[in-house]
């Protein structure tokens, strides 16, 4: 499966922190740079998209961002029968919240399936939470799943197979990670491993 990494980000990385300002010794106000936030992952606070959706969970409740307020929430978009990036993303997020410990609690991992035509409810409930029981698939119709996949600026594609009604799906790899007040904050691309994210989660956590 091809991977399509989301070029728009590296011009989309904003930066909300205000200069603070003191008095030198003259009295005269001087300009400080603000301290950034050292991640590992790419920092896209204030991105002005991937602000929200509407799905239902592989339980049949309705989801909205606003249901994980107080929680890192990490966002993967993939399906089910993916052979090798999905099912990789979602172990290394389960080392991820191994690695945690007790911090894992106030961490939300969602799958949003861009395969809605296969990935039921029904089979979403068995797979992913084979990974991490606190994890939650959310799906959608082929409209909701075409609006929340433009909301991220996130690429899929059917791609057909050899046999009649078999197919894949080509996705964008990478996941996106909100703090617990909601904001958007970083990037994660595949196949780094645990310990960046891990790294990254906990000054999240901490409320930077």
């Amino acid at each position: 499966m091809r991977r399509f990494p989301l070029v728009v980000l590296l011009t989309a990385i904003l930066s909300l922190a205000a200069c603070g300002e003191r008095q030198s010794a003259d009295g005269t106000q001087m300009v400080l740079s603000p301290a950034k936030t050292s991640f590992k992952n790419t920092d896209v606070t204030g991105l002005d998209y991937a602000r929200d959706f509407s799905l239902t969970d592989h339980t049949g409740k309705l989801r909205s961002l606003a249901d994980f307020k107080g929680k890192a929430v990490v966002v993967f978009f993939g399906y089910t029968q993916c052979p090798d990036v999905c099912p990789t993303t979602m172990a290394e997020m389960a080392n991820v919240m191994k690695e945690l410990g007790p911090q894992a609690d106030k961490v939300q991992v969602l799958f949003i399936t861009v395969d809605p035509e296969r990935d039921t409810p029904a089979l979403l409930s068995k797979y992913i939470p084979a990974f991490d029981p606190r994890f939650l698939g959310l799906v959608g119709d082929k409209a909701a799943t075409e609006k929340v996949a433009k909301e991220f600026k996130v690429f899929y594609q059917k791609v057909p197979g050899k046999e009649p009604g078999s197919y894949t799906m080509d996705h964008t790899a990478g996941s996106y990670v909100f703090d617990p007040q909601g904001r958007i904050r970083l990037f994660v691309r595949h196949g780094q491993g645990a310990e960046p994210i891990v790294h990254d989660l906990k000054i999240l956590l901490s409320g930077a």
